[in-house]
């Protein structure tokens, strides 16, 4: 459950489709970058990149969490804006990704979780490998001095959390997998 979201859209009349003529936000959750739709209560002051409370009790801005939706239903505003959110939020949460670099393995003999990072290829992989190996990064900054080859760390993990949220990848790292996997029974 997410507590807290970032908002990627505003619909002060929400969708053209809808009957009830209500606010609606799309949000981003920061713990599990989960999709959620909303309602926006009457005297909320709704602002694009805004971090808002989604939990359960005490909600200034949010009414109702109307549902978490799957990318497909984000609008090509939201679409848009998601890159630059992430970024934020990445960035924000930087010592949990740079964690995630620092313990990541091999997922089999020959595939490294790693591999799964886009843009990072072999050579970055081996090189970012034999540095930890010597120390520990301690920030997106220290992986940048010590593989100079990652210039944007940052924008490895936003390829990958929106490759995962559109739904093009098997294995989810970062985002909870979509509704139809969450489902899927394991025989």
């Amino acid at each position: 459950m997410e507590d807290y979201a970032w908002v990627i859209e505003y619909l002060p009349l929400g969708h053209a489709s809808q009957v009830k003529k209500e606010s609606v936000v799309q949000l981003l959750g920061t713990k599990f970058f989960t999709l959620l739709e909303a309602t926006v209560k009457s005297n909320a002051t709704i602002i694009l990149g805004k971090k808002v409370y989604v939990g359960r009790e005490g909600r200034e801005e949010i009414d109702h969490i109307k549902g978490r939706i799957n990318y497909d239903k984000l609008t090509n505003g939201a679409k848009e804006f998601l890159p630059s959110i992430l970024r934020k939020a990445i960035e924000e949460r930087e010592e949990d990704f740079v964690r995630f670099l620092n313990n990541a393995g091999p997922i089999s003999i020959r595939v490294h979780t790693l591999d799964l990072l886009p843009g990072i290829g072999k050579k970055n992989m081996e090189a970012l490998l034999r540095e930890r190996s010597k120390e520990k990064f301690g920030s997106f900054e220290d992986l940048r001095k010590r593989v100079p080859t990652l210039t944007d760390p940052v924008g490895i993990f936003v390829n990958r959390i929106v490759n995962e949220l559109e739904g093009k990848e098997k294995q989810y790292l970062f985002v909870k997998p979509p509704f139809s996997m969450e489902r899927r029974r394991r025989f």
